[in-house]
């Protein structure tokens, strides 16, 4: 299993602002290793985000993403407390989800 999703979620003026840090190493497939043999594809296919429940962003990633993926961005409204949840899914059927609450 891969670290935690580092997540901070804050509220300004009525905008919820997101930023958030996957840990993941985003192999593309056309790397090589110190022998000269290509290390394996391994990266995130897909990012998804709910507040309380409700989804507000989702999105597809690729393999030329580069390690340690960060997403940013603000939804309008929310209140101090709403709960954040940010998942992922990679190529090879791994996931993780992680929660966090506004502040």
């Amino acid at each position: 299993m891969s670290a935690p999703t580092r997540i901070r979620a804050t509220l300004r003026d009525g905008v919820t602002e997101l930023r958030m840090l996957m840990s993941h190493p985003m192999e593309n497939g056309l790397r090589k290793d110190a022998e000269g043999k290509l290390i394996p594809a391994h990266f995130i296919t897909e990012v998804g985000v709910q507040r309380n429940g409700e989804i507000v962003l989702e999105a597809d990633f690729g393999p030329s993403v580069s390690t340690n993926p960060y997403l940013a961005f603000s939804i309008a409204g929310g209140a101090p407390g709403d709960e954040i949840v940010v998942s992922w899914r990679d190529n090879l059927g791994g996931t993780r989800s992680d929660t966090i609450r506004v502040t």
